[in-house]
This record gives structure tokens, C-alpha cells and sequence, in this order.
């Protein structure tokens, strides 16, 4: 019991030294490096909503980008004002029912989960009978759908043109705040029976069944979940930018949250957290390598996409030496520092 009691209190610490950082990173960092620092925010959410569907619950869903998409326009449809709506929708006026509606920014977002959510729910009911790549396919098309009917909904979405001067409303409260709420939330999750229940449809779906762990229940629940936490990272990334457009929700930016899914570790919570930073900072330190370098005695000239080509070489590198991830399954976990301690204080 007191050995609970400390972990709790060592973990109420280390949350308030990390507000402490975003307090000085706020104070410190020019709008460059806020940016990076709340798209890391943003990608630890997405991440950790994908992780359950693929890495908790053993589904193969390449249909997020399709969700952060609902997100982002419900959020963004909600929260601009009237005129701005006026001056986008130039080509063809907007929906007489969305034209002056505009909400505060914390309704939108919670709408842009729902509806995100809601998505999930419907195109997930269908197609989670389906099985590993049967199911990659289907939310990997259905997540195109979704991108290509916002391309030709021209009085809903404003079409191919996409939505500008939306409120830059995401700061690094909203994104690092939230994000602290989904690490716990998925903490809590997995430790109860829902996580023991995902995590053996997981290992064995046929075992899981005769234990009596109703399949299509978890399962839509853990989609519905992610697609819910895909949309309020949709939503957050579209009031960050302050600009979208269909084209940003292809499907290159759910194999973008695949990665650092499968780079952190598919089935662990710290590995996500660890790996979607070191991913989104890494992604902007190295582009650096796409211009010119002069380092005095030789300068190179610039190589398009020399960045990429070492940011793959490093991903290589990282998976030759950690075949499951920099975490595999495993959690961060107080009991090392204790029984580090413990093994001082008997020495």
C-alpha cells in the first residue's frame, strides 16, 4: 500500500516538473520551436489512438488520416465566423444550416471526437469481421472515401479549394494538455478489464471467445476510441495551421503515425510517447540536410531529399537493433527506480 502511495505521489511529481518545462519551453522557445513542440503533442495523441486499435487490440486499420479529416473540418466549420466562412466559400455559398454557426473553440473540438468517433462507429460495424490485411484494405479505402467525398462536397467542405483563416486557436496547453489526459486515460484503460479484454483478442481471438470476451463489442469499442482521439488530433493540427485542405489527409500521413507506432512499439504506451517526439523533432532537425552545408573548408551544395534519405537510414538502423520497437510491450514503470533504492540500501 505504501509503496502504491509513493508511486502516485512520484507520478503527481513528475507531471508537475513536466508543466514546469512547458511553462519555460512557453517562455523560451520562438514560434518555430512551439510548433514542433505541439506537433508532438498532437502526434503523441494520434498515436496513441492508433495503438489501440493496432497495437492493444491486434486490428490492422490504416484509416486514421480519413478520421483526423472529419475531425479537422468539423472543428473548423464550427469555430470560423460567419464572414470568413463568406470569403471561402466564394465559388459555391456554404449550407444555409452551417453559415452562421460558430461556436467556442473547446465545443468544436469535443464535436470534431464525436463526429470522428461517430465515423468509426459506422465504418467499422461492417468491416471489423474482417481479418489482418482484408481490414487494412477496408479502412484504408474507406479513409479515401471520406478524403475524396470532402474533395466534391463543395458547399459543405468548400471542395479541393479547403478552408483558410481558421482561428489559431491550439496552443501548447490545449495540445500537451490533452495529450496528458489520453496517456492517463490509456493507462487506466489497459490496466482494467477492457484492456485485458483487447489485449486477448489480441494474442488469440478464438481463445478470447471462449473465455467469453464478446469480439465485436471490444472491438468497435477500441475503433471507436481511436477514431475519436484521430478526430480531436484532427481538430488540434487544423486550428495549429490555421488552414486545410483534402489533400492533407492522404493517406502517407496515417503511414506517418503507423511508423511511430511500430518504431515506439506496437502495445506499449511509453514507446508511443517516446517515439512520436523523437520522430516529429527528428523530421524538422534534419532538414537542414535539404539545403546547402558549409562547414568552412568544403561546402556541399543542396540535396533534395537527403533528409529523407537519412531519416530512413536511421529508422533502418533503430529496427535492425530493436526488432519490436524501441519498447516492445514493455512500460515505463516507478519500480525501477524503488527497487534501485532498495538494492543501494542493502549494499
Amino acid at each position: 500500500m505504501e509503496i502504491n502511495k509513493k508511486k502516485r505521489l512520484m507520478t503527481l511529481i513528475a507531471i508537475g516538473l513536466f508543466l514546469v518545462i512547458i511553462v519555460i519551453f512557453n517562455k523560451t522557445f520562438d514560434s518555430y520551436k512551439m510548433r514542433i513542440f505541439n506537433l508532438c503533442g498532437i502526434y503523441v495523441i494520434l498515436a496513441l489512438g492508433l495503438n489501440l486499435i493496432n497495437g492493444f487490440t491486434g486490428l490492422f486499420s490504416l484509416g486514421h488520416a480519413g478520421f483526423m479529416a472529419v475531425g479537422a473540418y468539423t472543428s473548423a466549420l464550427l469555430t470560423m465566423s460567419p464572414d470568413m466562412k463568406e470569403m471561402n466559400f466564394f465559388m459555391k455559398p456554404i449550407v444555409p444550416f452551417l453559415a452562421n454557426v460558430e461556436v467556442p473553440f473547446y465545443i468544436a473540438l469535443l464535436m470534431g471526437g464525436i463526429m470522428a468517433g461517430l465515423a468509426g462507429f459506422l465504418i467499422g460495424a461492417p468491416v471489423l469481421r474482417l481479418r489482418d490485411d482484408y481490414l487494412a484494405i477496408a479502412t484504408l479505402g474507406f479513409g479515401e472515401i471520406i478524403r475524396i467525398i470532402f474533395t466534391n462536397t463543395q458547399s459543405l467542405t468548400n471542395g479541393a479549394l479547403g478552408l483558410k483563416g481558421l482561428p489559431n486557436t491550439t496552443n501548447v496547453w490545449w495540445s500537451w494538455g490533452i495529450a496528458i489526459v489520453c496517456i492517463i486515460f490509456m493507462v487506466f484503460l489497459i490496466k482494467g478489464s477492457y484492456g485485458r479484454a483487447f489485449k486477448a483478442i489480441r494474442e488469440d481471438e478464438i481463445a478470447a471467445q471462449a473465455m467469453g470476451i464478446n469480439l465485436f463489442k471490444h472491438k468497435i469499442l477500441a475503433f471507436t476510441i481511436g477514431s475519436f482521439l484521430a478526430g480531436i488530433g484532427g481538430a488540434l493540427l487544423a486550428h495549429l495551421l490555421g488552414t486545410i485542405d483534402p489533400l492533407m489527409f492522404r493517406f502517407i500521413l496515417t503511414f506517418n503515425i503507423v511508423l511511430i507506432v511500430v518504431l515506439g512499439g506496437i502495445g506499449s504506451i511509453t514507446g508511443t510517447v517516446i517515439s512520436a517526439v523523437v520522430v516529429t523533432t527528428l523530421m524538422e532537425v534534419l532538414r537542414v540536410l535539404d539545403g546547402s552545408m558549409n562547414f568552412g573548408f568544403i561546402k556541399i551544395a543542396a540535396i533534395p531529399g537527403l533528409r529523407m534519405v537519412v531519416f530512413s537510414a536511421l529508422l533502418m538502423i533503430v529496427i535492425l537493433f530493436y526488432q519490436q520497437g524501441l519498447m516492445g510491450t514493455n512500460e515505463f514503470t516507478w519500480d525501477w527506480f524503488i527497487d534501485r533504492k532498495k538494492r543501494k540500501k542493502v549494499s
